[in-house]
């Protein structure tokens, strides 16, 4: 397969807003202001841009040839992590709870851990989902009931009416259930299909709308409006909110374009390398820099330069050490081959 820039260049920006989401969730515990919320709003794409490049990359790759043990292989490389670093985190937050003298339950931090996704890794288990269905949607050729471009719309529809329905719901399940439901994410699958399928078009061949909206007056719009209805507290901040699906197709059919065949350097590729590996570990180390400072003697300043620093060095130190031993990769997070 032919190498495809601009996932290079989307999956390093991929990992640093997720990195820089947690990041300013630590910061807002010592500093709460409309400036640390507005710097969220790019940081929101994170979540969706992994979801995308693997539907993208599978369909590019494979079109509607599915290798065999194509499923199982996929499966075992997000799962295995999400059970490893769920019970590490799990039990971490078991030990913090008790030491601060809260009479928590093993069983019950188990269970909102590892049985309702209540960690950052919840983003595996949407993964696993969409894995399988690609699997479905080629073995069965459901193209002949879903197609792509009429999906992209309904998908939306369905994501921004199911993060609605959550946002103005009384009561939540338990957990992040309702997080790793595909129905909100349904619309990243369909736009990664109508993407490859017109990939290889010349540009006056390519569908007017694709066209028209891959413009960045339509982006720059968006992100206005959001910053307007954020300056009376209107907006919440993360993947999971309505605005954020039409913030995402906006970005991508724009951000696809404008990098289209443009190299990544060496410093975007290395960031690719240990993408996955950052994901899973940098909150470990986050808390790392908490522990060290519970006092909250560092300055802000240092306070941020010390998560970013100590957050970024751990977690690619972490995941080098791990992918020395035989199973570590599929333990603790692969790290990817990036030519």
């Amino acid at each position: 397969m032919q190498r495809i820039e601009e996932i290079y260049w989307l999956r390093a920006y991929g990992c640093l807003a997720v990195f820089s989401f947690h990041l300013l969730d630590h910061l807002n515990q010592r500093v709460d202001t409309l400036f640390t919320d507005l710097i969220r709003i790019p940081t929101v794409l994170g979540t969706p841009i992994f979801i995308f490049i693997s539907v993208f990359l599978f369909s590019m790759r494979y079109g509607r040839t599915i290798p065999q043990g194509f499923l199982g292989s996929r499966v075992k490389y997000v799962m295995i992590p999400y059970l490893i670093y769920g019970l590490a985190y799990s039990m971490a937050e078991f030990l913090r709870l008790r030491a601060a003298g809260v009479d928590a339950s093993l069983v019950e931090t188990l269970r909102e851990y590892l049985l309702y996704a209540g960690w950052h890794g919840y983003f595996l288990i949407i993964a696993a989902q969409f894995y399988a269905f690609y699997w479905l949607y080629c073995c069965l050729h459901l193209e002949r009931w879903l197609p792509s471009t009429p999906w992209l719309v309904i998908g939306s529809l369905i994501s921004m009416a199911w993060w609605g329905y959550w946002q103005w719901s009384s009561e939540l399940p338990a957990g992040y259930l309702h997080w790793i439901a595909p129905l909100g994410w349904l619309y990243l699958f369909f736009l990664a299909l109508v993407l490859v399928r017109h990939y290889h078009d010349r540009p006056e061949t390519r569908p007017a709308w694709l066209v028209a909206l891959a413009r960045p007056r339509w982006l720059a719009a968006l992100i206005g409006l959001v910053v307007v209805l954020s300056l009376p507290g209107w907006i919440e901040y993360s993947s999971k909110e309505v605005w954020v699906v039409s913030l995402f197709l906006l970005f991508t059919l724009w951000v696809m374009g404008r990098l289209r065949g443009r190299r990544a350097p060496p410093l975007v590729k290395r960031l690719n390398e240990f993408s996955f590996g950052i994901y899973l570990a940098h909150p470990m180390f986050f808390n790392l820099v908490d522990v060290l400072d519970s006092s909250q003697h560092l300055p802000l300043p240092l306070y941020v330069l010390a998560l970013a620093t100590v957050g970024m060095a751990g977690s690619i130190a972490w995941n080098l050490a791990v992918n020395r031993l035989a199973w570590g990769g599929l333990l603790f997070g692969k790290r990817l081959r990036v030519a």
